[in-house]
């Protein structure tokens, strides 16, 4: 059963009406068949771009790419991509092809598609139209290219990425051919953007199959980041690790919530292991100071990607606090909160807990400590404990109020105050605070 937005339903419509073909294609097909969400609506027709745009005249339209034959029409605040059918011809710079020419075939079209499972086309009226066995390779579980796979990644190697991340979101296999063609073809991806490759990397690094894409093509990802390649069977020799240094990364980043940011800063964590690595006198392994060493790392690789400084800021802020400890009591709680703010201390306790599913949890099993630590941060943040300037119960006009003038000192008097609610020296009283802040002039 095919459902599809009445967005897309009403272009097929007025296509069809105007004497053109239509069909929705690609994805919203895909996860149609699939039971999933909808997002994007891409159509296909014989009309040229000129035509198409005739045809919604009385709506809003963008042209997108009207040199490759596509335009956009907002239907009820829908973005609705509409392409004329089209074959094309070398890609010279791995990414646009050097040509296109429209065509009157479907099939000429849907040939030029990077997958199977993208190039079913469907129409209300005329059904679903599979020319390459898409629909198998849904109910098989695969993916596989449409026509020589080798083709298909030298005209735009960021479809080895796209490969990586459906097999990732989907949990599908994949076709023997098109995985030899990936691995023998991947360097290819030197020449994408970094701001392409990034955008892959963070859809890939949320799908539930992650941890087989990261161990079975590591040699694949270690072309973005070579960095990768050490942690691959480095045995930790330590009764807390059962994995090596690459499958503890990937048990984690696996065991994190699907945020791009934490699952990134997972990856990243243990970058700086094997480069730290030392062997005791009994011959168990310590990697000390690892921490600051995955810190630069991630800091060299954000860089290469070009990530934005809202997700360079954060996601290395959590590579370099994963292995601080933060104790389970209030006080020890409230300067965490103080330092951080509690969106980020909630963020790295979900990094710790994928961090120790990682590890050897029958020996090592940190859940319990963990969610007493839980526990204590949400009662906290519950009770309204004091642990920024603004839960602070007195202000610089309080403390004028009381004969202290605005000047630097009263900035020093406040955080001075702050420090001592706490560390549990003071109540957040207002009456006690100004009493203190009198005393600390005198």
């Amino acid at each position: 059963m095919i459902n599809i937005p009445k967005e897309a339903q009403k272009a097929l419509e007025m296509l069809n009406s105007a004497g053109f073909e239509a069909w929705v294609v690609g994805g919203i097909v895909r996860n149609s068949l699939m039971g999933l969400e909808v997002s994007d609506i891409d159509i296909t027709t014989n009309a040229l771009p000129q035509q198409t745009a005739q045809v919604f005249s009385g709506y809003h339209v963008i042209e997108t790419g009207l040199k490759h034959g596509t335009i956009t029409v907002m239907i009820d605040n829908m973005a609705v991509e509409i392409t004329t059918y089209r074959t094309e011809k070398s890609y010279s710079d791995g990414r646009h092809p050097d040509e296109v020419s429209f065509t009157a075939s479907l099939k000429e079209d849907c040939a030029r598609r990077d997958f199977t499972i993208n190039a079913l086309c469907y129409n209300p009226s005329a059904g679903l139209i599979d020319f390459y066995g898409g629909v198998q390779d849904i109910e098989n579980r695969l993916i596989r290219c449409v026509g020589d796979p080798n083709e298909r990644f030298r005209e735009d190697g960021l479809r080895i990425m796209r490969r990586l991340r459906f097999s990732s979101v989907l949990g599908f296999g994949i076709e023997p051919q098109t995985k030899q063609a990936i691995f023998e073809n991947c360097h290819l991806l030197k020449n994408i953007s970094a701001e392409r490759i990034y955008v892959e990397l963070n859809k890939l690094l949320c799908g539930k199959n992650v941890k087989h894409i990261i161990m079975e093509y590591t040699d694949v990802l270690a072309v973005i980041m070579p960095e990768i390649m050490p942690l691959k069977g480095f045995d930790q020799k330590n009764h807390h690790h059962i994995y090596d240094v690459l499958e503890h990364t990937a048990v984690a980043v696996e065991n994190c919530l699907p945020v791009p940011q934490l699952r990134l800063a997972a990856l990243l964590h243990d970058f700086g292991k094997p480069a730290t690595f030392t062997i005791d006198e009994k011959g168990v392994g310590h990697f000390y100071g690892h921490g600051e060493v995955s810190l630069d790392i991630s800091k060299n690789i954000l860089k290469r990607l070009k990530v934005s400084n809202e997700d360079y800021n954060l996601v290395t802020k959590l590579v370099k606090y994963h292995d601080v400890l933060i104790q389970p009591d209030e006080k020890a709680v409230r300067r965490a909160l103080n330092k951080h703010g509690a969106e980020f201390v909630k963020m790295l306790l979900l990094l710790k807990r994928a961090d120790n599913k990682g590890q050897n949890t029958k020996d090592f099993d940190r859940t319990a400590e963990y969610d007493t630590l839980e526990a204590v941060i949400d009662s906290v943040i519950l009770q309204q404990q004091c642990f920024s300037m603004k839960d602070l119960a007195v202000n610089g006009n309080d403390l004028a109020s009381v004969g202290i003038p605005p000047s630097p000192l009263t900035g020093r008097i406040l955080n001075s105050l702050l420090e001592m609610v706490i560390e549990g020296q003071i109540a957040n009283e207002k009456e006690l605070l100004l009493a203190k802040a009198v005393e600390i002039c005198q």
